[in-house]
């Protein structure tokens, strides 16, 4: 039978125990994964405190890095820039 995660009314996850291998790795269950966005290979850092132990994904860039770039270079924002480039690029 598989383990549950669930998730209360105030957003936090309740999840069953995990057991620690002989190589010191636990399995980060799917809905612990999905509520971190973190995927394989992605780092994890744990953090003490008086409250106990938080876990948080390491953001090495931001999260919106992936989507530089994706514009027209040169093309300043805004519409009537839009639009310039555009009647520019048709001859108009």
């Amino acid at each position: 039978m598989q383990k549950q995660a669930t998730i209360t009314s105030k957003g936090q996850i309740t999840v069953p125990r995990e057991t620690i291998t002989s190589k010191g790795q636990i399995t980060v269950p799917r809905e612990v994964r999905r509520v971190l966005g973190v995927r394989s290979g992605d780092k994890l850092l744990f953090e003490s405190d008086a409250q106990g132990v938080r876990v948080r994904p390491v953001r090495s860039r931001s999260a919106f890095s992936k989507y530089r770039g994706i514009g027209n270079p040169g093309v300043p924002p805004g519409r009537k820039s839009i639009r310039k480039w555009l009647r520019g690029m048709r001859g108009q």
